[in-house]
């Protein structure tokens, strides 16, 4: 399990994937989160900027991701 501390309210889906090098570039990470393949609280999340806060976690290809 991976554990992201946020620093600030919250951080956008796509700028974590980008921050965590899961995603290459801003238009990859578009890429996995339209393809369905994010699931945010044991569901697809659809929405790219979707705001991630404390307690979230996140799948994505086997990885877990633990908002803290």
């Amino acid at each position: 399990m991976i554990e992201f501390k946020l620093s600030g309210e919250y951080i956008e889906l796509i700028s974590l994937l980008k921050y965590l090098r899961i995603a290459e570039s801003g238009g990859h990470a578009k890429m996995l989160v339209d393809d369905g393949m994010v699931l945010r609280n044991g569901e697809i999340e659809f929405r790219r900027r979707a705001k991630l806060r404390t307690g979230d976690v996140l799948l994505f290809q086997g990885k877990e991701i633990k908002i803290v």
